[in-house]
């Protein structure tokens, strides 16, 4: 038998092993500088287990092309639709602590894009989590880039 508690085992009835009553404790759109460090610090919960961090960068290339820099762009609904999505991944699992920001404004090579963490109380759900908070953020929030390459063209970027 392994060390793994069952589903039916009395430790999975803790109310540490559920969702947290309150546990969205960071969405925003920004135009200054983002921090890991934040974000990070608002998941922490002592019934966490596991906490999943995703950092977005702006990298030096895409598509096989240069990249000089990119500037974000976001719909006023976004911090709304960052809401809604906070509270589906909420609801799927058991978040005890939720965090996402993202920028917006001109941003250079290396700068922060957008940080994203989940704290849970076993590390797999956390990852989980994390992934669906990020690529549902990245897929239906209406934040929009476009990017400037070193050859002189440019692109937009999800509009």
């Amino acid at each position: 038998m392994s060390g793994t508690p069952s589903v039916s085992s009395p430790g999975r009835d803790h109310p540490g092993e559920r969702a947290a009553a309150d546990p969205i404790r960071l969405l925003e759109i920004r135009d200054t500088a983002l921090s890991v460090d934040e974000v990070f610090t608002a998941v922490g919960d002592a019934a966490a287990g596991g906490t999943a961090l995703f950092v977005g960068t702006v990298r030096s290339h895409d598509n096989g092309s240069d990249v000089d820099g990119l500037g974000y762009s976001a719909h006023p609904s976004a911090e709304a639709e960052m809401r809604r999505i906070a509270e589906k991944v909420v609801a799927d699992y058991p978040v005890r602590a939720l965090a996402a920001v993202h920028r917006v404004g001109e941003l250079r090579i290396g700068d922060l894009a957008v940080v994203v963490a989940v704290s849970c109380p076993h590390r797999g759900e956390a990852f989980e989590a994390c992934r669906k908070l990020i690529d549902d953020l990245k897929h239906e929030v209406p934040i929009w880039k476009h990017q400037t390459f070193s050859d002189g063209t440019e692109e937009w970027v999800g509009a």
